[in-house]
């Protein structure tokens, strides 16, 4: 995977135009962090500001990370046929909730949410590559790179992560187990490439040309 900064013209920032005047329309819906967002049948949630963690329970009772939604990207209900699936905000969250006839009666609308859930699509495809690597280090390190590259904020270390994952959330993302996160994450630490600032964010370094991994980017 590869840093590579939003252009001026990003997918992202022309979603943002399309909607907001939507954003000053509605009245949003501002959820504290923890918070469960209800999930309706016929109506898609969008982040305006904040992250909403995407879960579901397998069939032994344990929590799965799907994903995560941030600004401008959608989820809910209709976009997903996954059982017992839940929303919960990792930090307060400003939403828009859409209904599907409104979504269908305005093609700009449509539009913009498409570009928002192939943001969604493309993380997933990630998620799954990531699934496919042997050696879990490399699946916590790419998992790290692909919340810096979707969601980090450039300081003079590199990209900070401002949302909070416990280790048994990646461990759940990544097939593996708390223990083993919490290992690789020091061995990171150690080498240099994982920060944790003043506040207990993850700081992930910039990387040098010839050790990353090409991917595209949104």
């Amino acid at each position: 995977m590869v840093f590579t900064p939003a252009s001026a013209s990003s997918p992202r920032e022309d979603f943002r135009a399309l909607l907001e005047a939507s954003y000053e329309k509605r009245n949003l819906m501002h959820l504290a962090a923890g918070s469960t967002v209800p999930l309706l049948r016929k109506n898609v949630w969008l982040v305006v500001r904040g992250m909403v963690k995407l879960t579901a329970l397998s069939i032994n009772g344990d929590e799965m990370l799907l994903g995560l939604a941030g600004p401008n990207e959608p989820f809910g209900d209709p976009l997903s046929n996954v059982e017992a699936y839940e929303a919960t905000t990792l930090c307060d969250t400003d939403l828009l909730c859409l209904t599907c006839e409104e979504i269908s009666r305005e093609p700009h609308l449509a539009m913009a949410l498409l570009q928002g859930m192939g943001t969604r699509y493309r993380q997933s495809e990630s998620m799954l590559a990531l699934l496919g690597l042997r050696r879990v280090e490399d699946r916590v390190r790419g998992f790290l790179e692909l919340l810096a590259n979707d969601y980090g904020k450039p300081c003079e270390q590199g990209l900070r992560l401002d949302i909070k994952l416990t280790h048994q959330e990646l461990a759940s993302a990544l097939s593996t187990t708390r223990v083993t996160v919490t290992r690789v994450l020091g061995a990171l630490r150690d080498e240099g490439w994982l920060h944790i600032d003043e506040k207990r964010r993850l700081v992930i370094s910039h990387l040098p040309a010839a050790g990353r991994v090409r991917t595209r980017c949104a």
